[in-house]
């Protein structure tokens, strides 16, 4: 077998979707697409190198991809589900994690948890979701898009619902990717402010919209995108959250909006007919599931970009 080679990441660690450049988001998602078709390449590329997987969520794809991910490149895992700082600070649990492992995978309450694993840790830290960002979905998301339409330049993504870190990473990822994205959420619900800023400093061929109109957003939208109205554990004033968000519903009605061609997106676990109808995740054209299996092939590309140039 020939030796297989891959671009590596400057930066030390994912904590956001803002620790890639616009080159290193491109050659990740034509990494994903390499380590997809053709597996075989790759499936000793980490060999004898260790994931820590520190969850305070519960998980089903993100815990089975980066499982599944690191093992089919050759390396393992060991997995820790609870409160990060329930027994020690922060900062000792990355010293620790460190010493054991290659690279650590935290999934958190807080991007503050996150953001002090990588200050004190000297393996590679990724971001599998915090409050803030979710940047191995948005990853995948993108991959999903280029896979079923060809390329990226010139596709418009819709999001409707809440502003919150799904979002946040699609707007990075799409005004880097050169993909036109609107985000249409009730009055109060909104993206950060400072995110939308930093897409649109990034977005030199593409636009980045904020609207309350659900309409306006999927028109003209290849991909109609939508997450759950409330964060996991964090269900609290549910009845004035589901008047406010009723109108975002990403209903038949809503998706045939967008163009005849396009797909619907949703990064799991869904509230069926609650943030969208059981015909849209049932739609012909509905990608969420492709979405799923892609976290899988894009987390192997983010792995090998972060933790070595090694050969296979």
């Amino acid at each position: 077998m020939n030796p297989v080679t891959w671009p590596r990441i400057a930066a030390k660690n994912l904590r956001s979707d803002l620790d890639l450049t616009n080159e290193e988001a491109a050659q990740l998602l034509e990494l994903t697409e390499q380590v997809k078709t053709r597996p075989e390449d790759y499936r000793t590329a980490l060999s004898s190198l260790y994931l820590g997987l520190l969850f305070e969520k519960p998980s089903l794809r993100t815990r089975f991809t980066f499982e599944l991910a690191i093992k089919q490149l050759g390396g393992d895992v060991v997995v820790q589900v609870g409160r990060i700082n329930e027994r020690e600070p922060v900062k000792d649990v990355a010293r620790n994690v460190e010493r054991w492992c290659d690279g650590i995978v935290a999934r958190t309450l807080y991007q503050e948890t996150v953001d002090e694993l990588a200050r004190y840790s000297r393996v590679p830290v990724i971001n599998a979701l915090s409050d803030r960002y979710h940047p191995c979905q948005a990853l995948a998301d993108l991959y999903t898009m280029r896979e079923r339409f060809g390329a990226l330049k010139g596709l418009k993504l819709a999001f409707v619902g809440d502003g919150f870190n799904v979002a946040h990473s699609l707007l990075i990822t799409c005004a880097r990717l050169g993909v036109d994205i609107s985000v249409a959420t009730p009055r109060g619900y909104e993206p950060k402010p400072e995110i939308v800023r930093a897409a649109e400093s990034l977005a030199t061929s593409s636009k980045v919209v904020v609207t309350d109109d659900a309409s306006a957003a999927v028109k003209g939208a290849h991909g109609v995108y939508t997450d759950v109205w409330f964060s996991m554990g964090e269900e609290t004033n549910y009845e004035q959250r589901t008047r406010d968000f009723a109108p975002y519903r990403v209903t038949e009605e809503l998706f045939l909006q967008a163009r005849t061609d396009a797909i619907f997106l949703h990064c799991l676990p869904a509230k069926r007919n609650e943030e969208t109808t059981d015909a849209v995740m049932e739609h012909e054209r509905s990608a969420v599931f492709d979405q799923s299996e892609n976290r899988l092939h894009a987390q192997k590309a983010l792995l090998l970009m972060l933790m070595g140039q090694r050969e296979a």
